[in-house]
């Protein structure tokens, strides 16, 4: 079958690989139908992120259709079933499964002793995403091997396009729990740092569950337009002060709740502290540049709410501690726990809440992903979502 491969730094090819095949009971093979390119999958693209080997299958946000199912999860599945794959991969049945904590499941890791050394425990495995999470191919291909196939799936209508559905995989119940982990009040205004796919989603959750305002901070016109057509106030940081107009739309006290949908790779230029990230991680004595996190935390009001669906891969410096813990905030995280929300998220999109089709901008053939990693890191055309056509 044909598969994007990571070869190394901005090195992905679409390669000839071996068909997936049922390996343990509780499999199923699914023949992918439509599949996308993340922006945490550009972390892998630009190396950022240890424990990629050359020739690991790329991608974790895919639906398709069931071919194969393994003896163990047949009362859940059957061939023919049309299904979107959760990129957190999840048994269902250990002590954080049955509390919804899918993203940390504790028995579907397969490398766990990697993800100990890295994190001090395991967290779940996930598809297409490093050695640290399992080593899954991904589903950036034709096919793809879901295991514990009966909990790790979502069934879906025909009566919906795959573009409708194909984002349940990941950044739809991304920014969504984002928003959700802030606990917001008809009175808070909800500031969202990066207006990429997931902080799309973040924007159009936090104006959904009643927020009174919503800011967008980007720099990219077509994600600033984008999340102004979605109800927010946009900030180019290029063009503005972002403290300044913070501060002019919050009489001076900053926003009460606060999404940090950037991560690891903060694109600024001009402050002292993102030349020193650079500098730092020129020399690897730093992984992840954090310039959005901080002016997040010095920006926020006072006893407000963090959330953090922004991925952060290993050590940051600079971190200001005595800002968060005087400040009396409060900092969600995690990756996210994708089964919790998506049967509330795709009646949402049945009874046309949210159309999650708004957020793409091309569409191609598997074959031209290895160009279309590029031109999305280098946000080149337009670009702010792929979605790939095996």
């Amino acid at each position: 079958m044909r598969a994007l491969s990571w070869h190394g730094k901005h090195d992905i090819r679409c390669d000839t690989v071996p068909d997936p095949r049922i390996e343990h009971p509780r499999d199923a093979i699914v023949r992918v139908t439509s599949c996308a390119i993340c922006g945490s999958d550009l972390h892998l693209y630009d190396n950022f992120i240890p424990g990629m080997k050359p020739g690991d299958v790329m991608g974790h946000e895919c639906m398709g259709e069931v071919v194969e199912v393994g003896p163990e999860s047949r009362h859940a599945l059957k061939p023919g079933d049309r299904v979107v794959i959760p990129f957190t991969i999840s048994c269902g049945d250990c002590p954080q499964c049955r509390r919804g904590n899918y993203s940390v499941c504790e028995r579907s890791n397969r490398n766990a002793s990697l993800a100990e050394k890295a994190f001090g425990r395991t967290t779940a495995g996930l598809f297409g995403y490093t050695q640290l999470t399992g080593g899954y191919p991904g589903g950036q291909a034709e096919y793809i091997r879901v295991p514990f196939a009966d909990t790790t799936h979502v069934k879906v209508p025909s009566t919906l396009s795959d573009e409708q559905l194909l984002f349940l995989s990941d950044i739809l119940p991304t920014g969504w729990q984002a928003a959700v982990q802030l606990g917001i009040e008809e009175t808070d205004t909800v500031a969202v740092w990066g207006c990429g796919p997931v902080g799309q989603f973040a924007i159009r959750s936090a104006v959904l569950l009643g927020a009174k305002r919503v800011i967008a901070i980007d720099r990219v016109p077509e994600r600033l337009d984008m999340a102004a057509a979605g109800g927010a106030m946009p900030i180019d940081f290029e063009l503005e002060s972002v403290m300044e107009r913070i501060d002019d739309l919050t009489n001076g006290k900053g926003p009460e709740k606060c999404i940090d949908a950037v991560g690891l790779e903060a694109h600024v230029s001009g402050h002292v502290d993102s030349m020193y990230d650079r500098a730092k991680q020129a020399v690897m004595a730093e992984s992840d540049r954090i310039h959005a996190l901080r002016e997040i935390i010095y920006l926020i009001r006072p006893a407000g709410t963090i959330s953090m669906p922004g991925v952060y891969g290993g050590l940051a410096d600079k971190v200001p501690l005595g800002a968060l813990m005087n400040k009396g905030i409060t900092v969600r995280t995690g990756q996210t726990h994708t089964q919790r929300w998506t049967d509330d998220l795709l009646r949402r999109i049945e009874e046309g809440q949210i159309d999650p089709t708004f957020v793409i901008t091309h569409v191609a053939d598997l074959a031209d992903g290895p160009a279309l990693y590029q031109t999305f890191r280098d946000k080149k055309d337009g670009c702010v979502k792929v979605v790939l056509k095996p």
